[in-house]
């Protein structure tokens, strides 16, 4: 096993590398901002490097700062988090270039699947269903773009293949909008991304978001440990996550199961990662993958009772899964809500010192943040300061839980979006299941 972990990241995610890490007997060195000396996992790390100022790009971001502060407390490994350098295959090459093990997929991997339209001709080749679209790059041939979207069928979406968080894509509803559509897109790409290649997709009017958590290690072995829901979305970005997704059979999720852990063996996949689906009339069909861990991976322990964070690190350090298909079993249901620094009707950033701040407890109750009295939240990085779930029985119990968690829960000095959570919570819709990704949207345009 590891001796020593390198947890390159802030905040309720480092925090949670950290417990894991201690539990298996492991130390840890934070990798932190000078904006993030008094972080939670900072003040509670057996070793501590500042790797920059508070600026992402000359710490976080700053590959050369964080493998030297792994040389110089002689860390066996690198855990990347999520966001930052979780998925860039040329920090997880560095990293293993370096010596240390990169507790995360293969840099050939990260390459592979994070180019949208080499993942889609992989899970092609793996038996996985994808959008219907260009299978490949589309070309410069204006004749046979316009063709192409005739066969595929109106309305269609131009996709950035580097794209991602909602950006580099254009819904095309008319044939005399593609070739403008197209040439904006491309040129939208190559600024933004540095890469102008683009592909084309069925564009599915009203789908639910629903992901498959998957695990593999480098002895053969992968396993699926069920969907998410998340469908619940502000400018692409998630808000409430449920797992498991209301609606998906049994035999709907052993199917696509089977499917994912065959395409993982194919890609030669390692550590933990999630399977991204457009969900549309009892029919998936595969956006993405994230090579990394998620965000909303508490509502997947929190069914199934396995540790991703654990099993990320075993892997690492070379050791077979200790579970294999047979022993998952979905329990009960889980949501968790993203609690966000931010104006709760405005969305803008509200940073500042966290005056009082009390947990909320009761049977099923998890709590995922860095937050504590006196505590300064930066202006510098994402808003998110919390995870809150809520385990039940049922999804009416979980979401009952949840409720009455959002009413216990006090962060006071800034301003949050704990009041939009308690309005979902309520919504008829919501506590319904099966609101499509478009939904939140339109709620927050129609108002009060």
């Amino acid at each position: 096993m590891l001796e020593k972990i390198l947890i390159a990241n802030r905040g309720e995610i480092a925090l949670r590398v950290l417990r894991a890490c201690r539990e298996m007997g492991i130390a840890t060195v934070a990798a932190h901002s000078e904006a993030d000396r008094d972080l939670k996992h900072v003040r509670l790390a057996d070793e501590t490097v500042c790797i920059g100022p508070a600026a992402s790009s000359e710490s976080y971001l700053n590959i050369p700062a964080i493998i030297s502060a792994a040389e110089v407390t002689d860390a066996g490994a690198i855990h990347p988090g999520y966001g930052f350098l979780s998925e860039n295959a040329d920090f997880a090459e560095r990293v293993e270039s370096s010596g240390f093990a990169f507790i995360g997929p293969r840099a050939e991997t990260i390459r592979l699947m994070g180019d949208k339209v080499s993942a889609k001709n992989a899970m092609l080749a793996a038996g996985v269903p994808c959008v219907p679209g260009s299978d490949g790059a589309l070309g410069e041939d204006p004749e046979e773009n316009v063709r192409m979207a005739r066969e595929i069928g109106y309305p269609v979406i131009v996709k950035a293949s580097g794209g991602g968080g909602g950006r580099g894509m254009r819904v095309v509803h008319t044939e005399g909008a593609l070739l403008n559509s197209i040439a904006l897109t491309r040129n939208e790409a190559r600024q933004a991304f540095g890469n102008d290649t683009l592909y084309m997709e069925k564009y599915l009017e009203h789908p639910r978001h629903v992901e498959f958590q998957m695990l593999a290690d480098t002895h053969g072995n992968a396993v699926c440990l069920g969907e998410r829901d998340c469908s619940m979305q502000r400018r692409h970005q998630k808000v409430i996550e449920e797992a498991p997704a209301p609606g998906i059979t049994p035999e709907m999720r052993d199917s696509m199961s089977q499917r994912l852990i065959r395409a993982c063996l194919e890609i030669g996949y390692r550590g933990a990662g999630t399977f991204e689906f457009l969900f549309e009339n009892g029919q998936f069909y595969f956006i993405e993958m994230n090579t990394r861990l998620q965000v909303e991976h508490p509502v997947t322990e929190e069914i199934t009772g396995v540790d991703l964070v654990r099993e990320q690190i075993r892997v690492a350090a070379g050791e077979a899964l200790s579970i294999d298909q047979s022993d998952i079993r979905i329990h009960g249901h889980a949501i968790e809500c993203r609690i966000n620094a931010e104006d709760p009707v405005h969305f803008l950033p509200s940073p500042g010192t966290v005056t009082q701040y009390h947990a909320p407890g009761g049977p099923g109750i998890r709590v995922d943040t860095h937050l504590y009295n006196g505590y300064k939240v930066p202006p510098y990085y994402d808003s998110m300061i919390a995870k809150l779930i809520a385990y039940g029985p049922t999804r009416d119990i979980a979401i009952a839980r949840m409720r009455g968690a959002l009413g216990e829960i006090v962060i006071d000095g800034i301003r949050t979006n704990i009041p939009l959570h308690i309005d979902l919570m309520n919504d008829a819709n919501f506590r319904k299941g099966g609101a499509n990704i478009h939904y939140l949207e339109k709620k927050l345009k129609a108002g009060p």
